[in-house]
């Protein structure tokens, strides 16, 4: 046994963690059938579940996801909620294929959430089994370990809000297409050149089905885009290694002395460096990594730079050409953003909007412990961080530093780690599961921009690929370290995995409904908000901001939702208070403005409501919604000049406001420009095909008597709501002008039919019916039209007219005039009414009260030309009468 070997009798065999290594493809099917069922089991109970938490504005909300309320290309222009992508109020998150997957649940199984939750189980499953075979052929390349890795990642507790709850689908799609693209990015490096120079491109179709597979995995999620990075320090750390030492950072590290030897490369191949000996196998590495730097420096300034390039030039060519790709991917990504970033609040963020930087480094930093905390020990966790779950850091003696510094320690050890062994060839796993773990994480590390939340838990199912095999790449080692006790270890694992999925499946039983969701955390000021918007008790809703601001009596958006409780019931001084609190404490909160604004406007305070509006806009220069509101109000208030600069102000900032588009219409119909209102409707109509746009529209043209285009807006209307009465009703009016009398007659029937007590259908059928001469019928509804007893005297001045008028036409004459005088009782301006009990006078020759129902009517409408004629007529016979007594 030479120097530098280990002797090992049949006893002293070290024991691997699993056993079968390589057992054919009959036992990695089995393997990977175990894997999905564990990954299938630990998640079962999770298909019960609800819409919950963002999973209503994501999916319930969104008209992106929703047949029929939107175009499908739609998603492609608008953010994960919904927005629009240039809209100052998005969140900019741009994820158009994760939409189009909800769209397409929609559209097979309706807006049933079982189905919903069986695919993210059925995604989940997927993710498993790739992993496992992503390991088994480029990781451990151990059938048996990458096992071990895919039940740890399929139990693991901390994918729970990816998979259970519906919007966490977007990271586990992303997750399978990362790990796709990786796959085909491997398939395209042909692993068994042997030459001079690193391995070229074996498959170009691999590699651009790679980048397409990325670029998808970016449309699902953002971080999909780190897979690109991955497949880069993978090619140029161990693809290139080729079997022997041909990886960038060997290539840098074989010239160098030690022990008194210079090792250089024989000529001829990358694959032919002498082997190190006994006592360099022996070694530590640290004066590997002691005098790397300068082998670098010498090897960079020789002769050998030309060679380097010529050696790496495939790698170099496939480098160049990701990393085009990514560069255009990332122009794009900000040209669909407008250009903008996203505006979080403080409440999103707190650590991002601290004035210290000691304060922002050290609290990213500790949130970086935080995050791998949840990894290694998931015992507590929540679906909502944010300000106030995780204090601020704000000095160097806050004793959470520790767990930064021994974050920073480990991951220096497992680094140095990872670099010694290049030496030695062995232990990729460990570089690959830092790439798994790293870049996934880095767009939500506030690195580069300022992220919308303090901790999301399933931004964390990616990186936890790179933690399973870290970790059982450490419990492997332990097996064999452990020798003979290398059973406590497999032991230790089973153990740590049955815990992972218990803790699985008890936290999917959170994940069930919002309820059981916000229970949970009763000390979490947030989820006592979200149960206090949840419940329909007001009272209990009450209690729960009273609890919440007990928690945190800053918390803007409590303050906000219980001034608006307060001020629904009445309680309007109270609501005040809370309201201005919660802009003190949330001055760029736009919603707070609003209400306090509208609320101050209520109680005829128009000065302090137009100052609010002021301060709000003034502070929130970019809220499409506060400019909107500000508009209304100056509406109401007799400015509509000055109204139509905010609405223009509002659609500039968000282009897709189509309240604001609508508004704008409607005030430049009151203006008595048309063709103004009618292109702002049209514009708003290209933005949603929705009944409150289509409404106005077909107003506009049926008053202006183009009855066609009526027509067509309210037949499209009525088709999106079937159920709307004022639709329909409206439907029917423009029918009955147009003719068509028998389809409007039967639309009001069914209207009627239904049980909605619906005056104005009984007013136009009771038109349709004496346009028919169908008088009796007539009578009947507007009967019915006053038993459902109107409080407007001005209508049932009109009921009462339009019963005289039926009366009238069946020669009822003094019912008729009954009906009339009840009219005139109710409304005596009602000047027709006045008219024709003069006529019925005048028909039965009491010429007297005829002449002052006559004059009564004219006071109410001088310049009536009938009424004149009536009365000429009157007085001619009158003159006949007095003509007729004097001659006899």
């Amino acid at each position: 046994e030479g120097r530098g070997t280990e002797r090992r009798g049949e006893g002293g065999k070290r024991r691997p963690l699993f056993i079968c290594s390589r057992g054919g493809s009959g036992c990695l099917a089995c393997l990977l059938g175990g894997a999905a069922l564990v990954a299938a089991l630990c998640y079962w109970n999770s298909l019960q579940g609800e819409f919950v938490h963002d999973d209503v504005w994501a999916i319930v909300n969104n008209p992106d996801a929703r047949p029929g309320a939107s175009p499908p290309l739609a998603a492609f222009s608008n953010d994960f909620w919904g927005k629009g992508m240039g809209e100052n109020t998005s969140h900019k998150s741009y994820r158009p294929l994760c939409v189009l997957t909800f769209r397409l649940n929609i559209l097979l199984a309706g807006m049933n959430p079982f189905y919903f939750h069986a695919l993210n189980v059925v995604l989940h499953c997927l993710v498993t089994l790739v992993l496992m075979y992503t390991c088994d052929k480029t990781v451990f390349k151990d059938s048996g370990l990458a096992f071990v890795t895919a039940l740890f990642f399929a139990a693991h507790p901390i994918h729970t809000e990816a998979v259970t709850g519906i919007v966490g689908r977007a990271d586990v799609l992303a997750c399978l297409l990362f790990l796709l693209a990786f796959l085909s990015y491997n398939r395209s490096v042909d692993q068994l050149y042997v030459g001079e120079h690193f391995p070229p491109t074996a498959s170009p179709s691999f590699l651009l089905l790679s980048l397409f597979l990325g670029t998808c995995a970016m449309l699902v999620k953002e971080t999909g885009i780190t897979v690109f990075g991955v497949c880069l320090v993978y090619d140029g750390f161990l693809l290139s290694q080729n079997g022997s030492r041909n990886s960038i950072l060997l290539m840098l590290l074989i010239p160098f002395r030690e022990n008194g030897k210079h090792r250089v490369a024989h000529k001829g191949t990358w694959n032919s460096c002498h082997p190190a000996s006994p006592e360099e196998q022996q070694g530590n590495g640290h004066s590997v990594l002691r005098k790397a730097p300068w082998a670098v420096l010498s090897y960079l300034t020789a002769s050998n730079k030309q060679k380097l390039l010529y050696s790496t030039r495939p790698f170099l060519k496939r480098a160049a050409l990701v990393l085009t790709y990514v560069i255009l991917l990332m122009y794009f990504r900000l040209w669909i953003m407008g250009g903008s970033m996203p505006a979080f609040s403080e409440q999103d963020n707190p650590a991002s909007f601290s004035p210290y930087l000691l304060t922002r480094f050290l609290t990213y930093s500790y949130l970086l412990a935080f995050n791998a905390w949840l990894l290694l020990a998931p015992i507590t966790l929540c679906y909502d961080w944010q300000v106030g779950s995780i204090p601020l850091v704000e000095s160097i003696w806050d004793l959470r530093n520790f767990a930064t510094l021994i974050l920073a320690f480990v991951m220096l050890l497992l680094c140095l780690h990872c670099f010694v062994a290049f030496k030695k060839l062995e232990h990729r796993e460990i570089l690959v599961g830092l790439l798994f773990l790293i870049f996934p994480f880095i767009p939500a590390s506030n690195l580069f921009f300022r992220v919308g939340f303090v901790v999301a838990e399933r931004i964390l199912y990616m990186p936890s690929m790179g933690y399973c095999i870290l970790l059982v790449h450490g419990l492997n080692k332990l097996c064999l370290w452990l020798n003979k006790w290398g059973i406590t270890a497999m032991s230790f694992s089973a153990l740590l995995l049955l815990l992972f999925s218990w803790k699985t499946v008890k936290q999917n039983e959170i994940w069930l409904s919002r309820e059981s969701l916000f229970r949970l955390y009763p000390r979490h000021a947030s989820a006592l908000n979200n149960l206090g918007t949840l419940t329909k008790d007001i009272a209990q809703a009450k209690e729960y901001y009273s609890k919440a601001l007990q928690l945190n009596p800053q918390h803007n958006r409590v303050l906000f939702n219980l001034g608006n409780l307060l001020k629904n019931q009445g309680k309007k001084e109270e609501a005040v208070v809370l309201l201005r609190n919660s802009i003190q404490y949330g001055p760029d909160f736009a919603d707070a403005y609003s209400s306090l604004a509208s609320l101050l406007a209520e109680q005829e305070q128009l000065k302090e409501a137009k100052e609010v509006y002021q301060a709000g806009i003034e502070n929130c220069p970019e809220s499409s919604d506060l400019h909107n509101n500000y508009g209304v109000f100056l509406v109401d208030t007799g400015s509509p000049d000055t109204a139509v600069s905010h609405y223009q102000k509002a659609i500039e900032f968000s282009p897709g406001h189509h309240v604001a588009m609508v508004n704008l219409g409607r005030l430049y119909r009151s203006l008595g420009q048309n063709k103004d209102a009618e292109v702002w409707y049209k514009r708003a109509l290209k933005v949603a095909r929705k009944v409150e746009i289509l409404s106005p529209l077909g107003a506009l043209y049926y008053n202006t008597g183009r009855y066609e285009d009526a027509l067509k807006i309210y037949r499209e209307a009525a088709s999106l709501q079937p159920s709307n009465k004022e639709t329909r009703l409206a439907l029917a009016q423009v029918l009955t002008t147009m003719g068509q009398a028998k389809e409007a007659e039967q639309m009001l029937s069914h209207i009627v039919t239904e049980g909605a007590e619906c005056l104005e259908c009984y007013r136009l059928l009771s038109a349709i019916y004496s346009k028919q001469e169908n008088y009796n019928k007539a009578l009947e509804a507007i009967d019915k039209a006053l038993q459902l007893k109107p409080k407007d005297p001005k209508i049932i001045s009109e009921l009462f007219f339009t019963k005289g008028n039926q009366l009238r036409e069946q020669n009822h004459l003094d019912k008729a005039f009954e009906s009339y005088k009840v009219s005139v009782d109710f409304n005596p301006e009602q000047a027709q009414a006045w008219m024709n009990m003069g006529g019925i006078e005048h028909i039965k020759g009491n010429y007297i009260p005829a002449r002052q129902y006559y004059e009564k009517a004219l006071q109410l409408v001088p310049n009536s030309k009938l009424l004149k004629e009536n009365l000429a007529k009157l007085d001619r016979l009158e003159r006949r009468l007095q003509e007729g007594r004097g001659r006899g």
